[in-house]
């Protein structure tokens, strides 16, 4: 989360009548109350920037909800896209990468639930790393579990391949699936061909919605001929046996950062819809920018070094968001005193990403979203990658013990509870300083990670707090903390 948000200045009204409606006669009143200093009610009120944490206690003591006050009154506060706390209450999905920060796609996930609603069985959304996939497709969930509600409910399962490492074998995760869903399998039946067969009647009878994450850690290929083969032949047996069937009441949709083709390439494109899914546009930037505390409206001059940034990155949400973090936490909200410090590294980055585009085009011929995708790939991943790995430094100068602890938690490919972070962190602390690392520290580390965006938080099936780290966050995060450990080594042996 960002360390501050503003309330909308045409919430200001709505505000003053929530103040005599809970009996606050005056902003001092709900000062005392809330025991926090007038001038943090004064600039709420007056759409200055506020702590988050106090914005957040301000709105729930006003009875007032959170998000709308972020948004402009002619605006439906994401009615259809409610906050994280609200959706958990009613889902019983675990939702990793979708939050309250959650900005635009409003079209694109209605239409993309519409063809899952229809003949399509299998949707493919494809994209770069951090380029929102993931959290697309928890939307398109919620959007497919709210229309269904009405006539029937649906059965999820969702599987990352990136989290189970070498476990992704086709046996390992039907079992458990036939398992899940109480369908007996005997010992001698236990063979890919009638685990295909029992998997394929089930979802064809029941209505489940599968969700197949990072399906690229499925697929074997090369770059220059693409990565579009299952390395598990049985995959694609499952995957045809489903597109193959005359019926099918269930759906699967697939995250990747490159297409399958060994399914696509088959005869049943009526049942399979893929989508490219590509940054925010230009108003989906400035509701970013926006919620995550800056007030675009009201300074020009901010807003055109703003969206200069989120061009120079097409919109990449992860990296934007991380970005307006890195503002916020070492520039204390000043934008231009940031862009003087970034200026000559994005304007690399603009002229990069310009050079590589006309390149792509040059070898296509011909428009093609999927080809100019592919060819521009590669530097587009590298600019992404070199602008967090400025934010890391800075980290590590900055706040060495939230750098300590991004590095420290990288070793974990899966989300996990609070405490094993901070026990890693508590860990690497005692190595480099050969002291206790407390409570207090820790949680500061932790709380820093937070306002940079670095942190990926969610609820686990038992309602336990998670945190974890985007995929393209923690490959640089291992990196460094690599680097870190090398130095450790070098360091006692030298001592």
């Amino acid at each position: 989360m960002p360390r501050s948000a503003r309330l909308h200045k045409e919430r200001k009204a709505q505000v003053l009548e929530a103040l005599k409606r809970k009996g606050f006669l005056t902003q001092g009143d709900l000062a005392a109350h809330l025991e926090v200093a007038l001038s943090t009610i004064n600039n709420f009120i007056n759409s200055k920037p506020v702590y988050i944490t106090k914005f957040e206690e301000i709105c729930h003591a006003l009875n007032l909800d959170k998000q709308a006050m972020l948004k402009p009154l002619n605006e439906e506060v994401n009615s259809n896209l409610a906050s994280q706390e609200e959706i958990e209450k009613t889902s019983l999905f675990s939702f990793i990468a979708y939050d309250d920060y959650w900005v635009g796609r409003k079209d694109l996930i209605t239409s993309l639930t519409e063809k899952l609603q229809g003949a399509f069985r299998f949707l493919f959304i494809l994209g770069l790393t951090g380029i929102g996939k993931t959290a697309l497709a928890e939307r398109i969930i919620l959007e497919r579990q709210k229309t269904s509600s009405l006539t029937k409910s649906y059965d999820l399962k969702r599987v990352n391949f990136e989290a189970l490492g070498n476990a992704t074998d086709f046996m390992t995760v039907a079992i458990q699936w036939l398992e899940s869903w109480n369908i007996p399998v005997a010992s001698q039946q236990r063979n890919p061909e009638q685990v295909i067969w029992h998997l394929t009647q089930y979802l064809q009878h029941n209505t489940v919605l599968l969700l197949f994450d990072s399906f690229e850690n499925l697929l074997v290929g090369n770059e220059e001929e693409g990565w579009g083969n299952l390395a598990d032949n049985w995959w694609e047996k499952f995957f045809l046996s489903l597109l193959s069937a005359q019926s099918c009441q269930s759906r699967i949709i697939i995250t990747s950062q490159d297409l399958p083709l060994s399914l696509v390439e088959q005869r049943y494109n009526q049942y399979w819809y893929c989508h490219l899914l590509t940054g925010l546009d230009e108003n989906e930037q400035e509701n970013l920018w926006e919620i995550t505390g800056f007030n675009i409206d009201d300074n020009l001059e901010e807003k055109v070094l703003l969206m200069r940034l989120g061009k120079a990155y097409q919109g990449h949400p992860l990296v934007l968001r991380v970005i307006s973090g890195e503002i916020w936490e070492s520039f204390g909200g000043n934008v231009k005193a940031y862009w003087e410090d970034v200026k000559s590294k994005i304007e690399t980055v603009e002229t990069a990403l310009a050079e590589a585009e006309n390149e792509a085009q040059k070898q296509m011929g011909s428009e093609d979203n999927w080809k100019l995708h592919k060819l521009t790939r590669k530097v587009r991943l590298e600019v992404n990658k070199q602008r967090l790995t400025s934010v890391f430094k800075r980290l590590e100068s900055q706040s060495t013990d939230a750098y300590y602890l991004i590095c420290a938690a990288s070793v974990y490919r899966i989300p996990v509870q609070v405490q094993g972070w901070l026990m890693q962190l508590a860990v690497l602390i005692k190595r480099i300083e050969n002291q206790p690392c407390n409570e207090e520290r820790q949680e500061m580390a932790l709380e820093e990670l937070c306002y940079r965006f670095l942190v990926e938080e969610s609820v686990n099936p038992n309602n336990q707090r998670v945190l974890g780290l985007h995929h393209l966050i923690r490959s640089v995060a291992l990196e460094h903390y690599q680097q870190l450990i090398t130095k450790l080594k070098q360091r006692s042996k030298t001592a």
